[in-house]
């Protein structure tokens, strides 16, 4: 039987000199991220920086070479995803991992129902969360019809269902139309403002990061490059060159 202490994870997710290598290709170089409860955090780099790689990590969906992961003081690196997700950890991914035989609605209840909601508390939150992101009008349809960008959005929803004290975001604004971008920024800050939840957020959409970040974490070549403010990382010569394509102008 779990514990108390096991029931109520900490404030806190970190991952402590993670290294994670594929084939002898170093994809992660001894990288600690630290993602507290009622923060935004934005995770950038290039293609081929461990962005994913350190939420496969994060989430149980890989396993480190060295380092560790933990949920407040209790050490999780050998849980499964489905354990993780019990104690308040979600995720999206870049590629649909939804049942497409199944519905839009049923989609996010089975989400709900696999972390211990009862059928008529999943489907509160299904009906809430379709509402929030937009997706009520394909509650019936099957969620093989959805464009791409309606599939990213079941996507949250179906990490939302969860009720997460983190969540990590992988793209999840892409394919979205730029005019829908201010409304999924506004269901990201909710999550941080309104739900308490330590959000990573990854994507390649500058303008959202800086917008809704309240740090940012860098990645280059599976190592951090640098941590700061939105301010502070635009301000990086360094990132600026490399991920921004931009050079500050010195005033």
């Amino acid at each position: 039987m779990s514990t108390e202490s096991e029931r109520r994870p900490g404030e806190t997710l970190r991952a402590s000199a993670v290294s994670r290598s594929y084939a002898g290709v170093k994809a992660l170089r001894g990288v600690t991220l630290e993602l507290h409860r009622g923060e935004v955090v934005g995770l950038i780099g290039p293609n081929g920086a461990g962005k994913s790689t350190l939420v496969n990590v994060l989430s149980g969906f890989d396993r480190p070479d060295e380092g560790a992961v933990a949920l407040g003081e209790r050490e999780i690196t050998g849980w499964s995803p489905h354990r993780r997700g019990r104690h308040g950890l979600a995720r999206t991914f870049q590629h649909s991992h939804a049942f497409r035989s199944l519905t839009v609605r049923e989609n996010v209840e089975v989400a709900a129902l696999g972390v211990g909601a009862g059928p008529r508390r999943a489907e509160q939150r299904a009906a809430a969360l379709l509402e929030a992101l937009g997706l009520s009008a394909y509650a019936s349809a099957p969620a093989a019809s959805l464009a791409h960008g309606d599939e990213r959005r079941l996507g949250v929803a179906r990490a939302l269902a969860t009720e997460p004290r983190f969540v990590l975001l992988d793209e999840p604004a892409a394919g979205l139309p730029e005019a829908e971008v201010p409304d999924f920024a506004a269901v990201v800050r909710s999550l941080r403002d309104e739900h308490g939840a330590g959000v990573l957020l990854i994507d390649h959409n500058m303008a959202l990061i800086m917008a809704i970040s309240d740090r940012i974490h860098v990645l280059d070549q599976g190592t951090t490059l640098a941590e700061g403010a939105p301010a502070e990382i635009r301000a990086n010569l360094d990132v600026a060159a490399a991920y921004l394509g931009e050079r500050p102008v010195e005033e």
